[in-house]
């Protein structure tokens, strides 16, 4: 009877272990696949403030079209953006495998929030509505410095790179943009001509110099100035023909805002009157039409920028 009442003990306690070591394993296992379903996480410091997300986000919103080609060079795909004014050679966004997430100006917060986002990106348009974008998810300002715009767009296009695991494919898109940058600035050491960059719109003119929105012309690129002394500020300083005139450039470069806006070609029309006719620039068939949407519409960018290097490479080596 002991012997059967001891047996029957020892059986209940191997039970009782059994049942605990299972559960034991069960629980560790749940423990190591909640782990291993957790993404990793990165957080964000900008001027707007501090974004923590998860990295690889899989629905990416980005107002800016600078990022936009960023992360169309390094193969991350995105969800919405807006369906307007895109630049030519980004036209594929405008296909409706794409969410319309509105206008630049004008977000569609209804649709936005429909796309259920993992990280928003927005620069200066939207800078107003940073906080409308964080209610619906993590949001990110991008902001291109134009007194120190190589930091500025290599800070972005890294940030992107550490966002979505691409830093490698990153530095190897910046090292190649930065060897044909060195390039041309080899030649533009060598030139003897100054340049005069300026902004078409309605039929005014208006003037950039160094430290300027379109001043990596100058100030990075090394063509220099015909003067250095131009207001900078986002629209420019208003200048007259006689301006351009008495300043004589040798190189003046035009944006034409008009074919972004209004779809239509005017800067041509709008710049070369009598006056401009004068110049040395027009004379030496050295006016030269900068692509808009590159250059108004989407700077910044790994694509972009490069595109702006080969536009005054071809420019100076005439």
């Amino acid at each position: 009877m002991k012997k059967s009442l001891i047996s029957l003990l020892s059986m209940l306690t191997l039970v009782l272990l059994l049942a605990a070591c299972g559960n034991s394993g069960e629980a560790e296992e749940k423990a190591s696949a909640d782990e291993e379903g957790k993404k990793e996480e990165v957080t964000i410091e900008h001027e707007l403030g501090e974004t923590t997300l998860e990295k690889n986000p899989e629905h990416v919103v980005v107002f800016d079209f600078g990022t936009l080609d960023t992360l169309d060079s390094l193969g991350v795909e995105v969800t919405g953006l807006p369906q307007m004014n895109i630049p030519s050679y980004l036209s594929k966004f405008e296909s409706s495998d794409y969410k319309n997430a509105g206008g630049l100006k004008e977000p569609d917060f209804e649709a936005i929030y429909d796309m259920d986002p993992d990280l928003i990106i927005i620069s200066g348009r939207q800078a107003d509505l940073y906080e409308d974008f964080k209610d619906i998810a993590p949001t990110i300002y991008v902001q291109l410095d134009a007194e120190n715009y190589m930091e500025s767009f290599k800070g972005n296009v890294e940030m992107i790179g550490k966002i979505f695991d691409k830093e490698k494919e990153a530095e190897k898109q910046l090292l190649d943009v930065e060897e044909n940058m060195k390039a041309l600035q080899e030649k533009t050491a060598d030139i003897d001509g100054k340049g005069l960059i300026t902004l078409s719109n309605g039929g005014k003119v208006s003037a950039y110099g160094p430290g300027s929105r379109f001043g990596i012309i100058h100030d990075v690129f090394g063509v220099p100035a015909v003067d250095e002394d131009l207001d900078v500020s986002t629209h420019g300083q208003n200048v007259s023909y006689e301006y351009i005139a008495e300043n004589n450039p040798d190189y003046l470069f035009v944006v034409d805002r008009d074919a972004v806006v209004n779809g239509e070609a005017a800067a041509k029309q709008t710049i070369e009157n009598d006056l401009v006719k004068e110049t040395t620039a027009f004379k030496e068939d050295q006016i030269v039409y900068l692509d808009p949407d590159i250059w108004y519409l989407s700077g910044g960018g790994l694509t972009s920028v490069q595109m702006m290097v080969d536009e005054i490479d071809s420019a100076v080596s005439k």
